[in-house]
C-alpha cells in the first residue's frame, strides 16, 4: 500500500475494515513526515499526542463494530492560521510564535468531529499575505516535485504536505 497515493475514502476504508489501524496510518504518515519534510518544510509543529489520542478513539470504535465517522482514520494537517487548542498558532510569524491557542478554529473542531487525525500545523507566508510560500518567518516551503520552485501560496505548506503525501487532505 502506497500511503503517498491515498484519497479520503481510501483511508477511511482501510480504518472501517481494519487492514489499517488509524494509529498504524497515523505513524506512517509521521514516518514519512519524518524522513522527508527536513527538505520540503511544510509543517510547523507536529503534535503526535493529540493526533494518536485521535487515532485510538477511532481505533476503539472500528474495534467494537461501531459506526465511525465520516472522516474517521483520515491523516490531515491545517494551516498554521488556524487555531488548535492547546497548541502553537503561528501564523508563520515569529511575532505569534510563543501564541498557544486557547480554543480550536471551528473548521479544526469539525474535522476532528468528523473523526479526522490532524497530524499537524502547516507552515504558511507569515500571516498567510503571500503568493509563494518563501516569506514564512521559519522557513520557505519548497514544491516536492522539484525543491528548486515554489509551491504556491500563502497555503503553500498545505498544498506541499498532499503532494509530498504526508497527509490526506488539508485545510489550508
Amino acid at each position: 500500500m502506497d500511503i503517498n497515493t491515498l484519497t479520503m475514502d481510501a483511508a477511511r476504508s482501510l480504518v472501517e475494515s481494519r487492514r489499517l489501524s488509524a494509529v498504524e496510518l497515523a505513524e506512517a504518515h509521521f514516518s514519512e513526515i519524518a524522513s522527508r519534510d527536513q527538505t520540503i518544510g511544510s509543517f510547523l509543529a507536529l503534535p503526535r499526542e493529540r493526533a494518536l489520542a485521535q487515532a485510538e478513539r477511532i481505533d476503539r470504535l472500528a474495534e467494537k463494530g461501531d459506526p465511525l465517522p465520516p472522516l474517521a482514520g483520515v491523516p490531515v494537517a491545517i494551516k498554521d492560521v488556524l487555531m488548535t487548542r492547546g497548541e502553537r498558532t503561528t501564523a508563520g510569524s515569529r511575532f505569534l510564535e510563543k501564541f498557544v491557542a486557547p480554543y480550536d478554529a471551528t473548521a479544526v473542531e469539525r474535522m476532528e468531529a468528523a473523526g479526522a487525525v490532524c497530524l499537524g500545523k502547516l507552515n504558511c507566508d507569515e500571516f498567510a499575505m503571500g503568493s509563494s510560500n518563501e516569506n514564512s518567518a521559519f522557513y520557505p516551503v519548497r514544491n516536492p516535485r522539484d525543491i528548486t520552485r515554489v509551491p504556491g501560496g500563502s497555503s503553500g505548506g498545505s498544498a506541499a504536505a498532499v503532494a509530498a503525501g504526508f497527509a490526506v487532505a488539508t485545510l489550508g
